[in-house]
């Protein structure tokens, strides 16, 4: 039968980021992969463009007044796209850390749990039937009224607030004080109300030191500072606040990371005492289905959940029973079954997140539409890239669309149709090599990805090094990790692998500076480098600091009294003072999606013209930081203090950036890229450890070989790289292997097998093993 609808996306004169005018045709109801360099714009294609413009669209459809409520992402730069259907996308997004936030929320099935309980559950003889929203700890008709719904209570004790209880007040006793002006303050208030300060804290009488570190009083008293002789110091009224006061206060209201980080050391927190951890009120918990607590439901691994629900004693029950047994089906497909509903968010990896969402949208029973996924094999060990085709298939059989952005080469070798974009990144990108099969990009001379995809033979041997000690971490007993006790060689490169949820983060999470051999230690992570567009590349990386430098030193800017603080768009004097620096206005569309204009007074500039009239080499600042690194390169190469940092940005193969690139435009792995060229610009003293959590996520084949290029360099020089990795290529050139698992949750969490990687990849139950094999073997 032939069908009228046209069989392929058609995409033409595509300009978003990037994008140079791009004309492509994506054929419908296939699994379509994008690819290319990082940078190379196949996310601008895929998201900026083809789900950007199918969401436009549907929301064309939507009520004006509805369109307000929404968060929309804006109309692409785009000729036309014809043939699309309606989309969703699934981004790599880190969770946001909230403690209220976990699987069963993040599924659903917590509703779904909910409901049953409210509709079938077995009350107490007489009470009152609850709502469902009485059976969730995130709201006032279901949290304890003690904890409000967290399941702990916080606190605080005598032996927190004093560790040591030999000093006086006045020698620092009460540590939990702050620190400065404030703490001297109430030492000196203490000292007006007639408290001995200089008595050692232990021979104070009990009453009166509960008093001191507890009280909810806050007397008033005039205090005589003692006076210095090179100063006069007037009496003042000094209000006193209790230990307790202060830390509680501080942990709950400050904004500062820092005080709120010291504040929290003096806390002890314990399950509360009212609903014993469970989080709910006395009532709900009151109500049972098939004898348990919705809270003892809650904490069984799905895998067993789904076999407690049986046995339904009426309509209703089957019903609701039936509709959560099939939800939790495709979790545990995705091989989750270990993960129970009230596990926290914060607690998942990126890959099991991603995967919980998959399964989120298996469940739906969508058709027609194209799933637009963001590198879904981000953060997925081998063996669950393979669960994940698999799911990828069957969302593609229910007669959807899959396109999907994607390194990760057996995703590539698995798909109908290949869209590269390329060659190169940035402005060296923003082109489609080509779009076809799999099996035609061979004939393609520019692709970065053949070389990679149609290699044969195994990879170039490199001899393992020796190491120079060992550094012992463990006993280690968290999360997952029972008394794990592991041992990382120092002077080599080690590869902590293992399914997801195995527990590689929360190893290497227990390596610190004061264990014996680490020396200075660098964490790496993929957390973003900056929340606004006002932290950028050269912000961040210091680069910014020396370049308003040279411009200050100009002749211009000596003539004119210019500073270097006139060349930063962050303060007034320099920037213009229409856009505050940022460089665009937000235009406020009610019913439309807001705009960003370029701002009309400097056009973009961010600048005031009287500091965009100062130029160096023919450019103003505002030309330098419109540069990309490779570029900017060239420009400064002979002021060393530029040239050092931008060569270590293009070192782990990040030339394509523009210097003022917002910092919320850059991926995780671009972020902990940046992050890594700024340590490699510090001149290094002595022995340094380096962790890196997954640190090839989001690099195409090509930027992998850039990156360990230098991870391989650092440890040359003597230092110490443990990377947490999933990339069985970076697994393979490895010195050393430690391997964990064998599953994840609680069928994982200990060390299978630890060697170099030729041994590791011969251990008999280790899932990592036989993927390793082949990667050694090519």
């Amino acid at each position: 039968m032939h069908s009228s609808h046209d069989p392929y996306v058609r995409v033409r004169g595509a300009r978003e980021h990037n994008l140079k005018g791009v004309d492509v045709d994506i054929p419908r109801d296939v699994l379509a992969v994008f690819t290319g360099v990082s940078g190379s714009g196949k996310s601008s294609l895929a998201f900026g463009t083809v789900y950007a413009e199918a969401q436009r669209r549907y929301f064309e459809s939507v009520a004006p007044y509805a369109r307000r409520l929404i968060h929309q992402v804006g109309a692409p730069k785009v000729g036309d796209i014809s043939g699309l259907p309606p989309a969703v996308s699934l981004q790599q997004r880190r969770s946001a850390p909230t403690s209220r936030s976990s699987v069963g929320t993040l599924t659903n099935l917590s509703n779904s749990l909910r409901m049953l309980f409210s509709r079938a559950g077995d009350y107490p003889p007489g009470a009152q039937r609850l709502d469902s929203d009485a059976f969730s700890p995130n709201t006032a008709a279901g949290a304890c009224p003690k904890c409000h719904g967290l399941g702990r209570v916080h606190g605080t004790t005598e032996e927190s607030l004093v560790p040591d209880p030999s000093l006086s007040i006045r020698e620092g006793a009460i540590a939990a004080w702050p620190g400065a002006w404030q703490g001297k303050n109430l030492r000196d208030v203490l000292d007006a109300l007639g408290h001995d300060v200089d008595r050692p804290w232990r021979e104070l009488p009990a009453a009166e030191r509960e008093w001191i570190l507890f009280t909810d009083e806050q007397p008033v008293v005039t205090v005589h500072p003692v006076r210095d002789a090179d100063r006069i110091q007037r009496p003042y009224q000094g209000t006193y606040t209790s230990a307790r006061r202060y830390v509680m206060k501080t942990f709950s209201d400050s904004r500062s990371p820092a005080l709120r980080a010291k504040a929290e050391r003096f806390l002890t927190s314990a399950p509360c005492p009212v609903c014993g951890g469970s989080r709910l009120r006395p009532e709900s918990l009151a109500v049972t289905f098939g004898g348990r607590t919705i809270a003892e439901l809650a904490a069984v691994p799905l895998t067993g959940l789904a076999g407690l629900l049986g046995g339904a004693a009426t309509e209703t029950a089957r019903v609701l029973t039936e509709d959560l047994t099939a939800r939790i089906a495709p979790v545990v497909e995705l091989g989750l079954g270990y993960l129970s509903l009230d596990r926290a968010t914060p607690t998942l990896s990126a890959g099991e997140l991603q995967r919980l969402r998959l399964a989120t949208q298996l469940r739906s029973g969508l058709f027609g539409v194209v799933y637009v996924l963001d590198e879904p094999s981000a953060g997925l060990h081998p063996a669950d890239t393979e669960a994940l085709l698999t799911v990828l298939a069957r969302l593609k059989e229910a007669g959807n669309s899959v396109f999907v952005v994607e390194h990760h080469l057996d995703v590539v070798r698995g798909a109908d149709w290949l869209v590269e974009v390329g060659p190169g990144a940035g402005e060296h990108g923003g082109r489609v090599l080509y779009s076809g099969p799999v099996a035609g990009l061979a004939g393609v001379a520019e692709s970065a990805t053949a070389r990679f995809l149609f290699a044969t033979g195994p990879a170039p041997a490199r001899g393992l090094r020796t190491a120079a000690g060992r550094l012992k971490v463990g006993p280690v007993t968290r999360h997952n990790l029972r008394s794990v006790t592991a041992e990382f060689p120092l002077g080599v490169l080690t590869a902590v692998t293992g399914v997801s949820g195995s527990g590689k983060s929360t190893l290497i999470g227990e390596i610190g500076e004061e264990l014996d051999g680490v020396g200075r230690l660098v964490s790496v992570d993929q957390k973003p480098i900056g929340r606004t567009p006002r932290s950028n590349l050269a912000t961040y990386t210091g680069l910014f600091d020396v370049v308003r430098k040279v411009f200050a030193a100009t002749d211009q800017a000596r003539e004119r009294g210019f500073g270097a603080g006139r060349f930063s768009f962050n303060v007034a004097g320099g920037r213009c003072e229409t856009c505050q620096g940022e460089g665009f206005v937000s235009v406020e569309l009610l019913f439309l999606p807001s705009t960003y204009a370029p701002c009309p007074d400097c056009g973009g500039a961010r600048y005031n013209p009287a500091t965009l009239e100062v130029t160096y080499r023919g450019r103003n600042i505002a030309e330098v930081l419109d540069l990309t690194v490779e570029s900017a390169a060239e420009f400064f190469a002979d002021t060393p203090a530029v040239a050092r940092s931008l060569d270590t940005l293009l070192d782990v193969g990040l030339g394509y950036l523009r210097l003022g690139q917002p910092a919320t435009e850059l991926s995780g792995g671009e972020a902990q890229r940046i992050k890594l060229a700024g340590e490699l610009q510090r001149g290094r003293r002595g022995h340094t450890l380096y962790l890196l959590d997954e640190p090839t996520t989001g690099l195409h084949p090509a930027d992998v070989e850039v990156l360990m290029r230098q991870l391989h360099g650092l440890v040359d020089a003597g230092h110490t790289v443990v990377v947490v990795e999933h990339d069985m290529a970076v697994v393979a050139g490895a010195d050393w292997v430690i391997d964990l698992g064998p599953g994840g949750g609680d069928r994982g969490g200990r060390i299978v097998a630890a060697g170099p990687p030729a041994e590791v990849a011969r251990a008999a139950d280790s899932v990592t093993a036989p993927y390793l094999s082949r990667a050694l073997a090519g």
